[in-house]
């Protein structure tokens, strides 16, 4: 069998959102992936200390912080925090537009006075697997903490929350020299949430980085995601997944659907393709 390469959404993809338990089938399938001589790497937004009791599941790297920071194993072989001219421009930009900010360091992320509370009320009927993510993460306080309480650790990404499109719009047009806001495709017009990302970075820049790392063709590379951040890393992979859950905009770019992973998507899609 020809060795692949998997890379693993987490928040509604591997797990439910905002989850450190992923379902017994989908952990089946990653060890059974394994032992059939594939690599499998979970490729997150996520900053690497919101996934820290995922990691105890056997996978053979990680893409944390929407691919600025990278490990193969236990060793780091991509790292690129924004410099603090960027961290403090975004910032200020931000903060003057009236968005909520969480600013995602490697162990932790820290989070603006108020971000409980518009979570709550924008989740009240639902959401995008991001804003529930960050619901979860919030209530359980998953080394998230008051931005009070930053001491000026290395950022590698900043998750955004606005009332209003307008709001984001205004602050990429900004910001666009030095980033990339990826707004989540949420459908609901009372808020807006994303992603501020430095330009150097993507799940799909990310993914050709550890496939040049490991000497793997691209076209033996298989993703699997459901919200806009997990776009690029669909359209690079060899063959790109979306769960049945995911956003439209990603769907229109995946080679299949597979059911969500409260369906046993991953187990399903990993037998259908003949990862196990």
């Amino acid at each position: 069998m020809k060795q692949k390469i998997i890379f693993l959404d987490i928040d509604g993809t591997f797990t439910e959102p905002g989850s450190n338990v992923p379902p017994a089938t989908a952990c089946e399938a990653v060890r059974k992936a394994r032992q059939a001589g594939h690599l499998v790497f979970l490729c997150t937004g996520r900053s690497y200390g919101m996934m820290s009791g995922l990691l105890t599941y056997g996978f053979d790297g990680v893409v944390a912080s929407a691919g600025a920071y990278i490990l193969a194993g236990e060793k780091v072989i991509y790292d690129c925090p924004l410099t603090e001219k960027q961290k403090n421009s975004a910032m200020q930009v931000l903060k003057e537009n009236g968005i909520f900010r969480t600013l995602e360091c490697r162990d932790g992320a820290y989070t603006d006075e108020g971000v409980r509370e518009f979570l709550l009320k924008c989740t009240k009927n639902g959401g995008g697997s991001e804003l529930l993510r960050w619901r979860e993460q919030i209530e359980k306080s998953m080394n998230i903490h008051p931005m009070s309480e930053y001491r000026n650790q290395a950022a590698y990404k900043m998750v955004v929350m606005s009332p209003s499109a307008e709001a984001l719009i205004k602050s990429q047009e900004s910001l666009k020299d030095d980033f990339y806001i990826c707004i989540q495709d949420s459908g609901n017009r009372d808020y807006v949430n994303g992603e501020v990302m430095n330009r150097k970075i993507n799940k799909g820049i990310a993914v050709e980085y550890v496939c040049n790392y490991f000497h793997i063709p691209l076209e033996d590379s298989v993703g699997f995601g459901d919200s806009m951040n997990d776009k690029e890393m669909l359209e690079k992979t060899g063959l790109g997944i979306c769960m049945v859950n995911g956003c439209e905009t990603v769907k229109a770019v995946a080679d299949d659907i597979c059911p969500s992973v409260t369906e046993d998507g991953i187990w399903k899609a990993f037998q259908k393709h003949h990862l196990i």
